[in-house]
């Protein structure tokens, strides 16, 4: 196991994994198999990862805030954790089980549309003469 590739699902290889009842297709692992289109999103976004990690992590951001639509709460994800919740999507159709973030500082982190308006931003100053 890599080091960045978060902890492993418990349920992984389980059964009776609650999320084999999620609809779709499974794989062996018991996960839809992600569509082309999909694969292109997800390999997307860890580009942007990348780009926003080496723009914002200097100026103090952490890492990334997801408002939840299942809690309703606002999750934390280091830029290793998201990163690795990505290429997961991409081996194996979901996202490994993880403890969320321990008393995290709200304010170091930044909404994906924030650090893609923020990259933006730079990107297009940088190129001005």
């Amino acid at each position: 196991m890599n080091l960045d590739d978060g902890p492993l699902d418990p349920f992984l290889g389980d059964p009776d994994d609650p999320a084999a009842l999620l609809d779709g297709e499974p794989d062996e692992h018991g996960a839809p198999p992600l569509s082309d289109d999909e694969r292109k999103d997800v390999l997307a976004d860890l580009t942007e990862l990348q780009a926003f990690r080496a723009i914002l992590g200097p100026q103090g951001v952490d890492g990334i805030t997801v408002d939840c639509g299942d809690c309703g709460e606002q999750h934390f994800f280091g830029w290793d954790l998201m990163a690795a919740n990505l290429r997961a999507l991409l081996g194996e159709g979901r996202t490994h089980v993880h403890e969320p973030a321990y008393a995290p500082e709200p304010d170091a982190y930044v909404s994906w549309d924030y650090a893609r308006g923020y990259n933006d931003a730079v990107q297009a100053l940088s190129q001005r003469p």
